[in-house]
């Protein structure tokens, strides 16, 4: 089913995705630009991860590279793998790589464009301005073409190209409306047969939002204030205004049919054992990039708007973060 595969994206993720998948013999395509672009043509896509013996090992992967989708044609298969500021650009330039069967398998962070598709009771089909203004990406990419995709693995760029996983290796899978589908199955046996341990979720909406209510808080006040996770938990009036964001978060998803049994306290637990890292966030700023403050944040307010949940603590949370990245030119 999945022939041709193109990769929307060849950073971090998307590039550790498309070389695993090239490993398996899939005809993998690769849309990038400037530096990116010129580093797949001259050396392929390079991956290095460790063996079974915990030993770093590099592997390189041709792959077909352009800044034009139209040259690499339709595909079977669209891994869009970029930052949510980008996709409003995506959308603009994926059309050629579109049939009407092709499958759009959007790895990302944050709520995206399609969270009310098929789901959501009463909000069900309700477009979300905060990540799709005027409906952009919902015109260009159509509901029945994806599949989400919620990554659990940390992985980086030690040069354009040459990415580098770091720990784990999960990658849940499912469709928009929920329940199982041919080609949903097709897709899981395909990304297991390329070495990811995957989940086919019967909602992944649930999943999505799980993972954002671990990194909705850390994450911003990571890039508003350079502090690691570890630093930001260790800090009880910190740690409390995290928990208290979390908990307008947990009563909105209650609210959209994505129930959190778990405390703040039992989240931050699991944040804990990931040590002192610097969240993605911060790296971003730190790389002068553009931040996914929409994706991550505003989208949960204005889900909460929709539901009638007050977020007086998230809302103090948009602010100082959009108010940080705008001094700096990056939202």
């Amino acid at each position: 089913m999945f022939q041709k595969i193109c990769v929307y994206g060849a950073g971090a993720i998307g590039g550790w995705i498309g070389a695993r998948l090239a490993a398996q013999g899939a005809q993998v395509s690769c849309v990038a630009r400037g530096a990116t672009l010129a580093a797949l043509r001259e050396g392929g896509l390079r991956l290095i991860e460790a063996d079974a013996n915990g030993q770093s090992v590099e592997r390189a992967f041709a792959v077909q590279a352009s800044a034009e989708p139209a040259e690499l044609g339709t595909q079977d298969l669209v891994i869009v793998a970029v930052k949510a500021p980008a996709m409003a650009e995506v959308a603009r330039h994926i059309g050629p790589l579109l049939g009407p069967h092709t499958v759009v398998l959007t790895a990302m962070n944050g709520v995206p464009w399609w969270f009310l598709q098929g789901f959501g009771g009463a909000l069900a089909g309700t477009p979300l301005q905060s990540v799709d203004a005027g409906g952009v990406i919902a015109r260009a990419i159509a509901p029945q073409h994806v599949i989400g995709c919620v990554v659990h693995a940390s992985c980086s760029l030690d040069a354009p190209g040459v990415v580098r996983r770091r720990q784990g290796n999960g990658l849940i899978v499912g469709e928009p409306k929920g329940g199982e589908s041919p080609r949903l199955r097709a897709l899981g046996e395909l990304l297991r047969a390329a070495g990811f341990d995957v989940t086919v979720s019967p909602q992944i909406q649930r999943d999505v939002w799980y993972k954002l209510w671990g990194n909705m808080t850390i994450n911003p006040i990571s890039a508003f204030t350079g502090a690691t996770a570890d630093r930001i938990l260790d800090d009880e009036l910190a740690r409390g205004f995290v928990s208290q964001v979390m908990l307008e978060a947990r009563e909105i998803g209650a609210r959209i049919g994505v129930p959190i049994a778990e405390t703040p306290e039992d989240r931050h637990a699991v944040t804990r054992k990931l040590g002192a890292f610097t969240p993605s966030m911060r790296q971003d700023v730190e790389a002068g990039r553009a931040v996914e403050i929409d994706a991550l944040v505003t989208s949960v307010r204005e889900l909460g708007q929709l539901t009638g949940v007050a977020t007086p603590f998230t809302d103090a949370l948009l602010g100082l973060a959009r108010l940080h990245a705008r001094q700096l030119g990056l939202y």
